[in-house]
């Protein structure tokens, strides 16, 4: 679950430490573009990620008239004080429209994983090490 980010002096969630190279109060009121450059929009609001704290999302606001758009922030980059988003507008355009400022539920940020052909699955658990004898046993 992801809830959005209120801007106070306070962003730290009780897990700890924003921990992202993206500051999120540096990104509200920043341009967003699409991959080839071409403007989307403006930052409207980021969402942290209630365990870790991590921004993971942001909308943005489209048009005068029209709804904001959330996109992830990872594969985003900060590109010269605006928001480069690897993804076509066409495709952030069309991306699921669950309102704002309130939090986004599991299925929602999954549905909006799949929307980007983001990889949900965690990683593969790591290799067994041999480190040599347990301490205790007769082999020596």
């Amino acid at each position: 679950m992801c809830s959005f980010v209120v801007l106070t002096d306070e962003l730290r969630p009780s897990g700890g430490p924003v921990q992202t190279d993206i500051d999120p109060r540096n990104l509200i009121g920043r341009k967003a573009f699409d991959r080839h450059g071409t403007k989307i929009g403006t930052i409207d609001e980021v969402y942290l990620d209630d365990a870790t704290g991590v921004p993971e999302w942001a909308a943005i606001r489209t048009g005068l008239f029209s709804r904001d758009a959330f996109v992830p922030l990872e594969p985003s980059e900060l590109v010269e004080g605006a928001l480069r988003i690897p993804f076509d507008r066409s495709l952030i355009k069309d991306a699921p429209d669950f309102g704002v400022g309130r939090h986004l539920s599991p299925e929602q940020e999954l549905q909006l994983y799949h929307h980007y052909g983001l990889d949900v699955t965690p990683p593969p658990p790591l290799p067994d090490r041999d480190f040599g004898h347990l301490a205790g046993t007769d082999d020596a």
